[in-house]
């Protein structure tokens, strides 16, 4: 293997320190390959003239000062090398032939300069899906069994007067969609008011009509199987669909009727809307979807920040905290599950994505994308601030106690984040097992176009999740339907156990991970005395000390007991009650509760009294 150097000029003039970039092209005997090593660039102490140089010492002198000086990559060499040196005493110009050993350390890699977020954890090993538990084969649903529901849906519709001209079936895990094509003439909305009928008829639940399926021409009954049939987490992962997929964000869920593996790029969602009655799947789905992400990201990539209010939903990703969860500094769980904390973390993301949207109009990009991709070709300085981003997923275990407790500080994060985080890689996936107006409200409809339903009690709560019926006529157990923009999809969900998540967790959990998870940014948090803050105690009411002698002998206060001892009405009761909070004689609202009284005695009060 040959590698010549080109000329290079060597100045008379003694300089102190000079850097010189040498571009080598290599040629190899035998098979064609070649590679470029560019940039290299050799430290040289001292530079002399042709006469100082040392002309006349011999070839091996100059064979060892011509190998410092090109400074070759000798780690990958195992054998030695023959280095000449050729001279033109008339000229400065030097040519440097350099020759190595065929052997296996004589390759040469060719270096890579752009920035790889993932040697910061170089060793880091993604799951196997052999941590997966394999179910076996999966059945299919018999002929016989395909047939006679054919003829008695067939019948059905005859005697009602709807004559079709076909019917087909296709058979999934746990629903058979028949098509049929109605005779010409029929009208659609005969079929489908039939619904129950056509149920009665097959003993079956959970019968669904779509009439008609779009761009098919063909109306679809949708019937449970008799059997139902599991779709392991496993037959997802290691599908070739998913093995294979370019999406930024790959969220595996299930299978749909067709029995094809269903994804989706959460990047392009932006938000996940997941809602559902007790024991139907939500919290199966949301393992399913972190499973996923686990599969496809590297730790450096992504970032999770789970809230779990119930304290046990994902208590078992808390050993993969220094890969992948985020949170706050000063917490110490990685799993969040105090209100107070809750209000925090997402104060905290809002200001985490404020921060990027401030470090891509630096960059004049668009999204994160665009960001990452010059961040990593080296065309924005870590000293001007810039860093890689890695993309942040926000998953709420049970929203509607949260919205219970804490309110619109809970609420207007969230919408902010729904609203404006896309472009900064932050997305959000919320569960709720309440799906009411006053949980999902407008402003998270609004911003959250990706819609999970599992079975719920009411045709209302349907409405309230997809703006449709459906939802209503699942048959639970990992049955959903699957809503984005207009399209309507029927999945059943992929089916992870809690074994299997600990093995993943303790896999992950075991390898070289970061000193600490990633600290999102301190936020300064309300003291909780704003609604206090705007009281004008000097303008209190002419019987607020006569109201706060009664509060405090008796050491109990509430509105609607004012309201009665002096004969007043209730807003002005309320406002003599909010002085007293003001003021410190009783403490907050409690709920229904009366008032805790601050102040033990009349000693203690009048001395209040008077500071105010």
């Amino acid at each position: 293997m040959i590698i010549n150097t080109f000329y290079g000029n060597f100045f008379t003039q003694k300089v102190s320190e000079c850097y010189k970039i040498v571009t080598i092209l290599v040629q190899t005997r035998g098979e064609p390959s070649s590679l470029e090593l560019s940039r290299v660039q050799p430290e040289i102490t001292s530079v002399a003239s042709n006469e100082e140089l040392g002309v006349e010492e011999s070839e091996e002198q100059e064979t060892e000062d011509s190998r410092d000086n090109a400074c070759i990559v000798s780690e990958e060499v195992t054998e030695p090398v023959e280095v000449t040196t050729n001279e033109n005493k008339d000229s400065d110009d030097i040519e440097f032939t350099v020759t190595l050993a065929e052997g296996e350390g004589s390759e040469l890699v060719e270096q890579n300069n752009d920035y790889d977020p993932t040697l910061d954890l170089e060793h880091y090993k993604y799951p196997s899906y052999n941590l997966l538990k394999d179910f076996g084969e999966i059945k299919s649903v018999d002929a016989a069994e395909q047939q006679e529901n054919k003829e008695r849906i067939t019948q059905t519709l005859r005697n009602y007067g709807i004559t079709i001209k076909k019917i087909e079936a296709t058979v999934g895990p746990t629903i058979t969609l028949y098509e049929i094509v109605p005779d010409d003439g029929i009208r659609i909305s005969k079929i489908r008011n039939l619904g129950d009928d056509i149920a009665l008829s097959l003993a079956a639940i959970g019968i669904r009509i779509i009439a008609p399926i779009p761009g098919r021409g063909t109306v679809g009954i949708e019937v449970p199987n008799k059997n139902p049939q599991i779709v392991p987490m496993r037959s997802l992962i290691a599908s070739e669909k998913f093995q294979n997929t370019t999406y930024d964000l790959p969220i595996a869920i299930g299978k749909t009727i067709t029995n094809e593996v269903f994804m989706l790029d959460l990047c392009k969602l932006p938000h996940l809307l997941v809602a559902g009655a007790t024991g139907q799947g939500k919290s199966v789905g949301l393992n399913a979807i972190i499973t996923s992400l686990l599969y496809k990201k590297h730790p450096s990539q992504l970032k999770i920040v789970l809230i779990d209010p119930k304290k046990t939903e994902f208590t078992l990703y808390s050993t993969i905290e220094k890969h992948f969860l985020a949170k706050l500094e000063d917490s110490e769980d990685a799993v969040i599950s105090d209100v107070t904390k809750v209000t925090q973390t997402l104060q905290s993301v809002c200001k985490e994505m404020d921060t990027r949207f401030d470090l891509l109009k630096k960059a004049h990009v668009r999204n994160i994308k665009e960001y990452n991709a010059k961040f990593t070709s080296r065309q924005l300085n870590p000293e001007n601030g810039h860093r890689y981003l890695p993309y942040m997923v926000v998953i709420i275990d049970e929203f509607a106690d949260l919205i219970m407790t804490a309110g619109k500080e809970v609420e207007m994060p969230i919408a902010r984040i729904a609203q404006l985080a896309r472009a900064a890689g932050i997305h959000a996936i919320i569960a709720t097992q309440r799906p009411a107006a006053n949980i999902i409200t407008g402003n998270i409809k609004a911003n959250f176009p990706g819609r999970m339903a599992f079975r719920v009690a009411s045709q209302i709560d349907s409405r309230t999740i997809l703006d449709a019926p459906g939802a209503n006529q699942l048959i639970g157990r990992g049955d959903l339907l699957f809503l984005q923009g207009s399209d309507l999809v029927r999945v059943q969900c992929a089916f992870i156990d809690t074994p299997e998540i600990e093995q993943i967790c303790s896999y992950i959990g075991e390898q070289q991970g970061y000193p600490q998870p990633f600290a999102l940014p301190e936020v300064e948090m309300s003291t909780g005395d704003t609604d206090m803050k705007g009281i004008d105690m000097t303008k209190r009411d002419p019987m607020f000390e006569e109201v706060a002698r009664m509060v405090v002998l008796s050491q109990s206060g509430s509105t609607s007991m004012i309201q009665r001892k002096f004969s007043i009405g209730f807003n002005r009761a309320g406002r003599i009650m909010d002085q007293l909070e003001a003021a410190g004689i009783v403490g907050g609202a409690d709920g229904s509760k009366s008032r805790q009284v601050l102040v033990q005695d009349e000693i203690q009060l009048e001395r209040l009294l008077e500071t105010l």
